[in-house]
């Protein structure tokens, strides 16, 4: 044990130390590659118990999350398209939706220059490198990265799009129109997405939308470089988003599992497709009606980077308070959350590692 009380293993190795000396250098994930590593460094090197996890559970007769296709959303096909989102909210807590309205030009721009942000040479992404979100950009690697028992092989672009947008001169000039196009789009299927969520459980389509769920976005588009030693390491570890739900962007390369019935599933890419889940803050409003549930992605092995742009949905209200909503709540079903107020159920979310459901499971009652 070091005098600071930093643990100390065999060779003298200092996780806290390494951790900090990796952070300072602001070369992320992907400088560690460009150097040309051969073996990861000990910091990204995740317990057996952990990689075992990891080994497939998949079984062969196991389904595929389902795909829901949008196409004639405002005909007489939308009380089949309500039902068919309501049960992929309570059976799986996740979905890919097809035919949505976003032109897959932009799907592709918008990857395009993600990846482009990721692989500019380091000390031009180091003028962004930073941990807190004060001018609504920030670039980093692993964000849990002072917390978690290990780091995962992956950098992040963190932005914020609304309700107040990082200004246009601080977003990356290589990303900023795409960005702004992508957002464009997202707050219109979100607005999409919360009415046939909130018609699910029997609520007015506009539920959601008033309880301000559309206008909270962050946006982090996650850059998995190739890993020399896949199987000791994770590109995301298991965990459950916090807020309402998530619309995510993936490229063809693949890796995202979600847990299903004690199993994990591939979630392969569907070419224009996009995936959705579940958040935690929405399986507390609807009572548990609908599931947030796990999900991870392995490290990457192939020899190009993997891309996902990620974009959450929550309240812009912070200091509301919310819990189960009354119209869900009855003497057969009674309120299984209690209330609590947005601004403090997102900062326990930040303060603590990526660790399963432990946020959601804070407020059971």
């Amino acid at each position: 044990m070091a005098a600071n009380g930093t643990l100390i293993g065999e060779q003298g190795y200092d996780r806290a130390e390494e951790v900090k000396q990796f952070d300072d250098s602001k070369l992320g994930v992907k400088g560690l590659v460009d150097s040309g590593l051969s073996s990861i460094p000990r910091i990204f090197i995740h317990p057996p118990e952990i990689l075992q996890q990891f080994q497939p559970t998949t079984r062969p007769n196991a389904q595929p999350i389902p795909t829901i296709d949008l196409s004639d959303l405002h005909s007489d096909r939308r009380c089949s398209i309500v039902d068919q989102v309501s049960g992929a909210c309570r059976n799986f807590g996740f979905f890919q939706i097809t035919n949505h309205g976003i032109p897959s030009v932009v799907l592709d721009r918008t990857i395009a220059a993600v990846k482009a942000f990721h692989e500019q040479p380091t000390e031009v992404k180091a003028r962004f490198y930073r941990r807190e979100m004060g001018l609504g950009v920030s670039y980093f690697s692993n964000i849990d990265l002072y917390t978690s028992k290990a780091a995962s092989w992956r950098d992040t672009l963190q932005m914020r799009l609304s309700p107040v947008p990082a200004a246009a001169d601080d977003v990356p000039e290589v990303c900023r129109d795409e960005i702004a196009a992508w957002n464009r789009q997202i707050q219109r299927l979100g607005e999409e997405l919360l009415g046939l969520m909130s018609e699910g459980l029997g609520l007015p389509a506009e539920k959601l939308k008033e309880m301000t769920c559309l206008e909270g976005r962050a946006m982090v588009g996650n850059y998995y470089p190739p890993c020399p030693q896949p199987d000791l390491t994770v590109g995301l570890t298991s965990h459950s988003d916090p807020g309402v739900l998530t619309v995510l962007l993936q490229d063809h390369i693949g890796g995202l599992q979600v847990k299903h019935d004690d199993a994990w599933l591939d979630v392969k890419p569907v070419s224009g497709a996009l995936v959705i889940n579940v958040g935690d803050l929405l399986q507390i409003i609807s009572n548990e009606e609908y599931k947030s549930v796990d999900h991870r992605v392995m490290a990457n092995p192939q020899h190009e980077a993997r891309v996902a742009i990620a974009v959450f949905l929550n309240p812009s209200n912070r200091e509301g308070v919310f819990g189960p909503l009354p119209e869900l709540v009855s003497s057969e079903k009674p309120a299984l959350y209690r209330e609590f107020k947005f601004t403090e159920f997102i900062m326990r979310f930040f303060k603590k590692e990526l660790n399963g459901k432990s946020l959601v499971n804070y407020y059971k009652l």
